[in-house]
């Protein structure tokens, strides 16, 4: 559907601009041609963002779970007369604490910009920018939360087992890379592919490339 919309802007640079509302002998105008002729194409379209959404929605529902759970319950737990973390001077807990925050953070973000795209109103030009656009950012929110989250987990092991053991450094961090790489192979090539679609060059140089190759 981005496709076509973006094929109906390149031909719209290239006819006058009376032309852009003039009717044909059933009084339809261009984008009322290109609506009716997309009917079932914007139906996929939105059938697959609301898929993809939901899915990516319950993923963020569960990290927000954990990373609020963490935040809360401070590993190795209070000093009883101040209050405060007993490893709050360690290295370790202030890793712990900002990767826990930006996991927080980044993955409300994220389910806020999926929800919006739940309760878009799925117009044809929302396919265009603003329905890719949310999903990139979605995306994006969602990559910084899960490998937050990791770091965050990660440092809990090393601030509660790894005292005065540096080799556990080695095991943790390989690992930690797990996930994340495993994350990366799935999800990023769907949001490069966003990002060229949206963000790249226009249609019309992309045919010239392939025309030239």
């Amino acid at each position: 559907m981005q496709r076509e919309l973006q094929w109906f802007q390149e031909v719209k640079k290239f006819v006058l601009p009376t032309y852009e509302e003039k009717t044909n002998d059933k009084t339809e105008t261009p984008m009322m041609v290109f609506r009716r002729e997309h009917k079932e194409l914007r139906k996929e379209g939105e059938e697959w963002m609301k898929k993809t959404a939901d899915s990516y929605t319950i993923t963020t529902a569960l990290i927000i779970t954990i990373a609020f759970a963490a935040a809360i319950t401070v590993p190795g737990g209070n000093n009883g007369d101040t209050g405060k973390a007993i490893y709050a001077t360690k290295a370790s807990f202030i890793i712990f604490a900002v990767s826990d925050a930006i996991s927080l953070f980044t993955s409300t973000t994220s389910l806020l910009l999926f929800l919006s795209i739940l309760t878009a109103r799925y117009r044809e030009e929302d396919f265009l920018y603003r329905l890719p656009k949310r999903l990139i950012l979605g995306l994006a929110m969602l990559f910084l939360s899960v490998t937050s989250m990791i770091i965050a987990f990660s440092a809990t092991l090393y601030l509660l087992f790894g005292e005065g053991k540096p080799w556990i450094l080695i095991p943790i961090a390989a690992l930690t890379c797990l996930p994340i790489a495993s994350f990366v192979t799935l999800q990023f090539p769907l949001l490069v592919e966003l990002i060229d679609s949206t963000y790249g060059r226009g249609i019309f140089a992309k045919a010239r490339n392939r025309s030239v190759k």
